[in-house]
């Protein structure tokens, strides 16, 4: 094992003494390849690489090294292959390029201060702080199809079956399975029949039948319990989106509020005329 390893420490030393040292320190301007005299730089490479997804800058960087500069020298080739002169659909595309990433790029700076924890800590303590707390409400149900079944039922349970065991035994739902439970949930989750009996309803006592557009429901509320806010922790990237999204909108009301725009009458021009490509080249 130690020769196999001095070989190979070996090998691989003398390839890197292969490998002559640049005698400059690399800058943005450094050339990497040329492509019939058009410059390939390493600030062309950083800059594909920053604008990749983040599963792809995860990979090592001798991989993204080499397969950016490849992708960029073939796609320099590709380019010069179109000639000189570009399409109509060609320049407007380009154009359209280029607004899209300063737009981008004026949105990014515009908000990149928006979500600071600051920002997040305030937005939450707006929308949480005078939060009233509100019931929420522990119930099961079983659910038949018709106000006869629902009754009989009933009365099995007031003569001493227990309610789990005959909602899995008639119930026609998904929580049958388990024994009709149908876990917490607060105000507005249910269908308003159904809300106002669980609302109504003694805890630990079987009400009903309740008629609702999905059938006749027996219900037992087990137990209630004050949902209070939550934590910053369970909500922050929603509040982080919230406060983005509000911070977008500010940004673009104040950017088109300061700029002089000016509309055309578009009232004559049909909107299926955005599918003609036709018109690009008249």
């Amino acid at each position: 094992m130690s020769k196999l390893y001095g070989f190979c420490a070996a090998l691989a030393l003398s390839a890197v003494l292969a490998i002559p040292a640049r005698a400059d320190a690399p800058s943005a301007a450094t050339v990497l390849a040329t492509v019939n005299g058009v410059n390939i730089t390493l600030g062309d490479v950083i800059v594909t690489r920053d604008a990749l997804p983040d599963q792809y800058k995860a990979l090592p960087d001798d991989q993204l090294f080499k397969g950016i500069l490849d992708q960029l020298v073939q796609q320099e080739a590709l380019k010069q292959s179109m000639g000189e002169t570009l399409s109509a659909k060609d320049t407007i595309a380009l154009d359209g390029l280029k607004r899209s990433y300063l737009a981008n790029e004026a949105m990014i700076a515009g908000v990149k201060d928006a979500t600071s924890d600051t920002a997040i800590q305030k937005a939450y303590d707006a929308k949480y702080k005078d939060m009233a707390p509100a019931l929420e409400y522990h119930a099961a149900h079983i659910l038949v199809d018709s106000e006869d079944k629902a009754k009989a039922i009933l009365a099995e349970i007031e003569g001493g079956k227990s309610f789990a065991d005959e909602a899995k035994a008639n119930s026609k739902d998904g929580s049958a399975a388990n024994g009709g439970d149908l876990g917490w949930f607060g105000l507005g989750a249910m269908v308003k029949p159904f809300e106002d009996a669980v609302v109504a309803a003694p805890l630990g006592k079987v009400v009903g039948p309740v008629k609702t557009d999905f059938g006749w429901h027996l219900i037992l509320v087990s137990e209630t319990r004050n949902k209070a806010a939550p934590a910053l922790a369970d909500v922050h990237d929603q509040i982080a989106s919230e406060v983005q999204k509000a911070a977008i909108a500010d940004l673009l009301k104040a950017i088109t509020d300061k700029a002089t725009i000016t509309r055309a009458d578009t009232a004559g021009i049909d909107p299926a005329v955005i599918k003609d490509l036709t018109l690009l080249n008249k």
